[in-house]
């Protein structure tokens, strides 16, 4: 999602990619509905992992959410660590709180770069 929302709110200018230490193959069917909620196909993406977007190094900024037992490294200027709980097994409207803290994230962190 806040691959997503890095697109939607910075447009042509951000590039962004989103990758995990552990990542399923699958995109959760959940984030998949809750940002159709907002007109946003999540369905296109996939679930990479950080193999997959280190090519596209150095980054402006590399995002963590709360990485625990697995904090990745990528080359990049600044690094950041939101600490945003798992929505994976939340119900509906506990997972869209946190789709809106993601949201809200990106747009500060995207106030910050541009």
């Amino acid at each position: 999602m806040s691959q997503a929302f890095a697109k939607i709110l910075g447009g042509e200018n951000v590039e962004a990619y989103s990758a995990g230490s552990k990542p399923s193959g699958i995109v959760n069917p959940k984030a998949i509905a809750a940002m159709k909620e907002l007109g946003y196909d999540l369905s296109t993406h996939d679930s990479k992992s950080l193999d997959e977007v280190k090519q596209y190094a150095p980054f402006d900024a590399v995002v963590t959410m709360g990485c625990g037992d697995a904090c990745p490294w990528m080359p990049a200027t600044r690094f950041v660590d939101w600490q945003i709980p798992d929505p994976k097994h939340m119900e509906p409207a506990n997972f869209n709180q946190v789709r809106d803290l993601i949201r809200d994230q990106v747009a500060a962190l995207l106030a910050t770069i541009q």
